[in-house]
């Protein structure tokens, strides 16, 4: 649950709110269905295939190489520019407490938590539930502010209508990243045939039941106008509730929240990075693993450099939605391809299996299917371009790779 209980509740709440406006809750709910159903595909491939290279392993079975190196591509973006986007989060929230500006510290960030990752998992993984206890911490003080509150507002007005319901759930789909990564360390996992899959469903859910609270909570003590305006929105509900001690407290789990959201990113793209190297869809080179701490240091620096080159994009907003943009691409060609596997090797071993189907056709995935291409039609023209631009970029690569293989 550590990078679902990250940045996009904690920095993207406010804007959110702007467009679905009391009725915020609705759209954390239907952004949480969207990733249940889609988790249920990731669990069943996961199962079947517990390997670092994760989507790119599930696509190269179903569709082949070159899409396969595609959907590796945009994980690998979708992870560089989250934990860019994330960084400034970070560095927003640290700005508001010590004054300090934002670019260093959202660099400085990135370059403390490289030192962690390098150093090894265990000590990375030991960090990364010492912050999702605090992190969870402030949503559930979030909520028990917000309980009294509760019934002082019309949950169902929407400023925007449903439109704008739907389009807060796009760019809230971000709150729930996180659940895909799980799946890039089934090799540093114990039975991660069995384990993967429940920690999946498990997290998925009880994020769903968190942020439909904290989102009732939060439009309770603000309303939607007040909190729409908020650059700070955890800090100000604090603000509102109790004072400013409560503002300093919920500012402080904001850093640690969005610290760990980097902190599992970074980690989950380098092991994506790590497991197309060891397939010899990347340059071998980027699959060494240091002797001493058993990490992919050629990975982890590959992911890293360009992280902080992207932390200059600074619009947290736009940038999430590029991460969605590319994610909700990639789920789609997930849940197809779990359509398709069934199809093509159903002799294959399936500790967990999506359930409901029509003989071979299982109904989940088609369903998900239809829900990420309706959220992707919330998007903006602007984020449409830019992410259709990276997904090509990555069609060019995969038609070079093969030219000079």
């Amino acid at each position: 649950m550590g990078v679902i209980l990250g940045a996009g509740i904690y920095a993207l709440l406010g804007q959110a709110a702007a467009l679905a406006g009391n009725a915020l809750w609705l759209s954390f709910l239907w952004a949480g269905f969207v990733a249940f159903f889609t988790g249920l595909s990731y669990a069943e491939l996961s199962s079947m295939m517990p390997r670092a290279s994760a989507e790119y392993e599930y696509s190269r079975h179903a569709f082949g190489r070159k899409a396969a190196f595609v959907v590796g591509w945009l994980i690998i973006l979708s992870g560089i520019i989250g934990s860019a986007t994330v960084a400034l989060g970070f560095a927003g929230y640290f700005g508001a407490l010590f004054g300090a500006p934002i670019m260093p510290s959202a660099l400085l960030l990135i370059l403390a938590l490289s030192v962690l990752i390098l150093a090894g998992i265990k000590q990375s993984a030991r960090v990364a539930v010492i912050f999702t206890l605090i992190e969870a911490a402030g949503l559930i003080i979030v909520i028990i502010l917000g309980v009294p509150h509760w019934g002082g507002v019309d949950y169902l007005e929407m400023p925007h209508g449903l439109g704008g319901v739907f389009s807060a759930a796009a760019l809230i789909f971000f709150a729930y990243l996180g659940f895909e990564d799980m799946v890039t360390l089934s090799e540093e996992t114990r039975d991660p045939e069995v384990n993967i899959p429940r920690g999946l469903v498990l997290a998925v859910l009880a994020a769903i039941v968190l942020y439909t609270m904290v989102a009732v909570s939060a439009v309770s003590i603000l309303g939607w106008q007040r909190l729409g305006e908020s650059e700070a929105p955890f800090a100000d509900i604090a603000l509102a509730a109790v004072g400013r001690r409560g503002f300093f407290l919920l500012s402080l789990i904001a850093l640690f929240s969005t610290t760990n959201t980097v902190l599992i990113m970074l980690i989950a793209a380098s092991r994506i990075v790590y497991g197309m190297a060891s397939s010899s869809a990347l340059p071998r080179a980027l699959a060494s693993v240091h002797p001493a701490t058993g990490t992919p240091w050629a990975a982890t620096l590959a992911v890293i450099l360009p992280s902080m080159a992207f932390v200059l994009l600074q619009d947290i907003g736009f940038v999430a939605n590029v991460a969605n943009f590319t994610l909700f691409l990639c789920f789609i060609v997930i849940n197809a391809a779990l359509i398709v596997l069934r199809y093509s090797q159903p002799e294959m071993k399936r500790p967990f299996r999506v359930p409901l189907a029509v003989g071979k056709m299982p109904l989940i995935p088609l369903f998900a299917i239809a829900l990420n291409a309706f959220m992707l039609a919330q998007l903006s023209l602007q984020v449409l371009l830019m992410g259709s631009t990276l997904a090509l970029l990555g069609g060019l690569a995969a038609l070079i790779k093969r030219h000079f293989s």
